[in-house]
């Protein structure tokens, strides 16, 4: 078992001052497989310490400097990709091919789109030909705080710490005590990259502890925090005596609508893209609307998928899901798994317990509920895992009324042959991103939503605006 009880602050690796042991399990066998130290107040105050110290210098380095720094840390993290894809798939359940090929470049992919959008970015921009002397400033918000999850640890990582970089912050970053290992390894990425001590601090920690030191921290002026719905309401309740910037990119109930002209591929690609990451994933389309002349050929598809789709250990390759993350995820899933079948859902492949030939590991047989009603359970909360809920719609108004009838906002998708309809759906949709036909956001665009699902606005040019003021300045001389 791997005993780590460092954090990292002010460039070192130190000791905890108060510990208070943490195992981490792994979720294909449900052994322990690492001890980590859950920091104190102590701890969390000599973060921010080194945070506050070390702001003035690095919020006055160069933009050359900063985006030569990134860099550097792009190449660093590029050379221990196997090793962060080991750490991710041991500590989440992440498969091993999923890790190395997804979970892994995720943080690739968001360090190069940061790139590429900072060589772009204007920290002084006039304002325009109306004002001449005025123009509009970008400055760093200061110590930033940094909480992410444990579903796509690296994704939600690169998010945060790369942008507050650019932008010329100082950080601490919590990363969740249920999958910490790949943000120790991410921190020593750092350290080889030459960030500069005190720019870049980790604390191990749960929400209760070091989640809200860090909400209430008078020195810590930002809070980017990715999670549930309800943590988000307590950091945001936590930081207000502050008057903290609070970030908040929270969960998802995605509707995926799928009309009878859509592609021969839709319903499977929908399927296949709940069940992903053992449907572990706040963008999910885990509610599959359908037009009721395709609804049960649909139905047919989705279960033939979900029979197809195979479970297995982590640390086996191929092409399979893992198990969902927790003793506590699994009984979760459970739960509303039985809730459905007990609502009158119709349950057309999987159920509760794990799959055949698993009885050790906390994996979930993927499971599709048909004739489902948006009154029900399972249509309103998010399950995080492999169950897809499919129910049918007579018209456009009728799909576009049960797509947003959730508090969540995140991402909803649209699948239609008919171009002006999917320009009418992406408008009307309430959503901070709206995906269709198959096709994926392109680089730079920001990953975010509106309601209950946060505000925040992650990725490209407007993540590093997350982390700037703007300040306005009239009178200004030259160009």
């Amino acid at each position: 078992m791997l005993i780590k009880r460092d954090f990292y602050i002010n460039g070192q690796w130190v000791a905890t001052a108060a510990p208070h042991d943490c195992i981490v399990h792994d979720p294909s066998t449900e052994e322990p497989c690492a001890v980590i130290s859950l920091g104190g107040q102590a701890d969390t105050d000599a973060a921010v310490a080194a945070a506050r110290a070390a702001l003035p210098g690095w919020s006055a380095t160069s933009a050359p400097g900063r985006l030569e720094l990134a860099e550097r840390i792009l190449a660093a993290y590029t050379a221990r990709a196997d090793a962060m894809a080991a750490a991710i798939s041991l500590e989440m359940g992440a498969p091993i091919d999923m890790a190395r090929s997804d979970q892994v470049s995720a943080g690739t992919t968001h360090i190069t789109n940061f790139i590429t959008a900072f060589k772009a970015f204007e920290f002084i921009r006039p304002l325009g030909p109306q004002a001449p002397q005025t123009r509009i400033a970008f400055e760093p918000v200061g110590v930033a705080g940094l909480i992410t999850p444990w579903n796509w640890p690296m994704n939600q990582i690169a998010l945060k710490v790369i942008p507050a970089l650019l932008a010329g912050c100082t950080m601490v970053l919590k990363p969740s005590e249920i999958a910490p290992l790949s943000a120790l390894l991410f921190a020593e990425v750092l350290h080889e990259a030459g960030v500069p001590p005190g720019v870049f601090n980790l604390v191990n920690g749960d929400g209760p502890g070091v989640g809200t030191q860090l909400s209430t921290h008078p020195d810590v002026a930002m809070i980017s925090f990715t999670g549930s719905a309800r943590a988000g309401i307590a950091i945001t309740k936590a930081a207000a005596d502050s008057l903290k910037k609070v970030a908040l990119e929270l969960g998802g109930k995605g509707a995926n609508l799928i009309f009878a002209d859509a592609d021969a591929e839709a319903v499977k690609r929908g399927v296949r893209h709940c069940f992903n990451n053992s449907g572990q994933s706040c963008n999910a389309p885990t509610r599959m609307l359908v037009e009721r002349p395709a609804y049960a050929r649909a139905v047919e598809i989705a279960r033939e998928t979900a029979l197809a789709t195979r479970v297995a250990s982590a640390h086996e390759p191929g092409r399979h899901i893992g198990p969902v993350v927790s003793a506590a995820q699994y009984a979760k899933i459970q739960a509303l798994i039985e809730t459905g079948i007990a609502e009158g859902a119709r349950l057309v492949a999987g159920g509760p317990g794990r799959p055949d030939g698993l009885n050790r590991g906390w994996f979930v047989r993927p499971t599709v509920f048909a004739d489902v009603t948006p009154d029900m359970t399972i249509a309103r909360e998010e399950i995080f895992g492999p169950v897809l809920s499919i129910m049918a719609f007579d018209t456009e108004q009728e799909a576009l009324e049960i797509a947003n009838g959730t508090p969540y906002g995140l991402t909803n998708y649209v699948q239609t042959a008919d171009g002006p309809r999917r320009n009418r759906l992406a408008r009307h949709l309430r959503s901070g991103m709206v995906e269709m036909n198959g096709v994926s956001r392109g680089p730079g665009a920001f990953f975010g939503g509106v309601g209950a699902s946060g505000r925040a606005r992650e990725g490209g040019h407007w993540g590093i605006e997350e982390f700037l003021d703007s300040k306005a300045i009239s009178g200004w001389f030259g160009d």
